[in-house]
């Protein structure tokens, strides 16, 4: 069985985000349902993963970060509104059997993502 797991890593610090919460829900027709909340830890993962065993379905998700909240938690002097605020990754999980590692690496200029296993 598969699981779904995520990280988040500062670039412009050089350091994991430490803090940053975390949303992931399951999109579909009808709307959005929010599946599980976490907060990342020192080393800037979720102490378990976000869905794993039977939890793991096929379908459209979406993770949100709130990248705006870490950095004003870091004490950044930013303009207002933030260039980043939440940052939403909208992905697709089509083998419940793999595992799917879904990381941010963040600044507050620019954010990138990739698939992990």
């Amino acid at each position: 069985m598969g699981k779904l797991s995520t990280h988040v890593l500062d670039i412009a610090l050089g350091k994991p985000g430490v803090g940053v919460q975390i949303e992931l829900y399951l999109v579909e027709a009808g709307g959005k349902t929010l599946l599980k909340s976490a907060v990342t830890d020192q080393d800037g993962r979720c102490s378990a993963p976000l869905l794993e065993g039977p939890g793991l379905k096929p379908g459209q998700y979406e993770l949100v970060f709130a990248a705006g909240a870490y950095f004003d938690a870091l004490g950044l002097t930013l303009p207002s509104p933030k260039f980043i605020d939440r940052v939403t990754l909208a992905f697709g999980i089509a083998d419940a059997a793999h595992n799917y590692h879904v990381p941010l690496v963040l600044s507050p200029w620019a954010y990138s993502t990739y698939r992990g296993s």
